[in-house]
């Protein structure tokens, strides 16, 4: 809090900032104002966000009527807004009038302390300013839970947002994963932050379908994830011990097995994931309990042989041929510390470039790109490649 006192008859306008995400949260110097003024004035006593919390306190607000400008109080160069201007020119009045008036900030008034502040040296006014304190990391989740809510209000609502379910929005929580994925990857942190808003939407939005069948809300969802942190990381939160992350994801492992009472080892892995994801995990919990297929070693010959074996077999053969060979190369992925699925996407970017880059040397060329056989294609390719370093 920073004050700056009323002293000596001069007349002073105290300033008291509000959330409108928790307006009923001031701190106790707010209170203290506010319960020791004549009067509390705002922009619009019937739209301020405090205003119910100050009325269960026993306190009422007065809208002030802006004060008309003058030639003077339109020179752009002042600070503030005109309507700031007139907000701060009605305040400089009541003060000069009544001695001290209390002015409850809200919606709309940011520049107001600006526009009083260019007033107060040419009208002696004293201005006292009541701070609140820095809002917490999260605050504006709690913005999002209510932009959700009125989405999804039964009378005043969105449609559309009406008439989404769980499974109706299924399809947007996994294009939404995978552009996060995607940001991620490209290390663009203007992207990251879009779409990390985008899955957190998602999270919110189902959060709120679940309360409004009756099931569970988003506090719900934030309670549970939380207490689950603080369960598997008694390092942190408790008693325990545990200096590498090796050992960190064996507790954890070992907690949750003993949280959701597994016994198998791929108890709980979701068969429907990425077939190359799902194969390494697969992989990655069997080997951890010393369950790897005899012989299944991960290496460069293991997954030249089953390339080899793939050519050999029936066609009815094939599908599980081409099985054992991606298991080989997920298993040699795994040995070299290679996300396989990020490895497979990070192949397709490449074809995706080189492709459009020998498109493009075909268009330079003058030829027609809708009809190109296959030496033309063979020598655009190269020379694709040629332009960007490849092989």
């Amino acid at each position: 809090m920073t004050t700056a006192p009323a002293h000596g008859g001069s007349p002073s306008v105290a300033l008291v900032e509000t959330s409108e995400l928790f307006p009923g949260l001031l701190p106790f110097q707010a209170w203290d104002v506010l319960g020791t003024a004549e009067g509390i004035l705002v922009r619009d006593a019937t739209a301020h966000p405090a205003a119910h919390h100050l009325h269960l306190a026993g306190l009422d607000l007065e809208t002030l009527e802006p004060a008309p400008l003058g030639r003077h109080d339109l020179d752009l160069s002042r600070p503030g807004l005109p309507d700031d201007r007139r907000i701060a020119k009605a305040l400089v009045e009541r003060a000069r009038r009544e001695g001290r008036v209390v002015y409850l900030l809200g919606p709309g008034d940011e520049r107001v302390a600006a526009a009083l502040a260019g007033m107060a040296a040419e009208h002696d006014l004293e201005i006292e300013l009541v701070f609140l304190a820095q809002q917490p990391a999260g605050a504006e989740v709690l913005r999002l839970v209510e932009v959700m809510g009125r989405l999804r209000d039964p009378a005043t609502g969105c449609p559309w947002d009406l008439e989404q379910d769980h499974a109706t929005l299924l399809p947007y929580l996994v294009e939404e994963t995978y552009e996060l994925v995607e940001a991620v990857e490209n290390g663009d942190d203007a992207h990251l932050l879009e779409e990390l808003g985008d899955v957190l939407l998602q999270v919110v939005f189902h959060a709120r379908i679940a309360r409004d069948r009756d099931a569970f809300g988003i506090d719900e969802v934030a309670r549970g994830i939380a207490d689950k942190l603080v369960r598997r990381h008694p390092h942190v939160f408790a008693e325990g011990d545990a200096s590498t992350a090796a050992e960190v994801q064996e507790r954890w492992d070992r907690l949750k097995a003993q949280e959701k009472g597994r016994t198998g080892p791929f108890d709980g892995v979701p068969a429907a994931g990425p077939g190359l994801e799902l194969l390494r995990t697969l992989q990655r919990k069997a080997a951890r309990q010393g369950l790897s297929p005899p012989g299944a070693a991960p290496s460069a010959d293991a997954v030249e042989a089953a390339a080899r074996a793939c050519a050999e077999v029936p066609e009815e053969d094939r599908e599980a041929a081409v099985g054992r060979l991606l298991s080989a190369v997920v298993g040699l992925a795994g040995s070299l510390d290679v996300d396989p699925e990020a490895a497979a996407r990070a192949a397709a970017r490449d074809q995706r470039r080189r492709t459009e880059a020998a498109l493009d040397h075909g268009r330079g060329q003058g030829e027609d790109v809708e009809s190109v056989d296959q030496g033309q294609w063979q020598r655009w390719w190269q020379a694709a490649g040629d332009e960007m370093g490849a092989s």
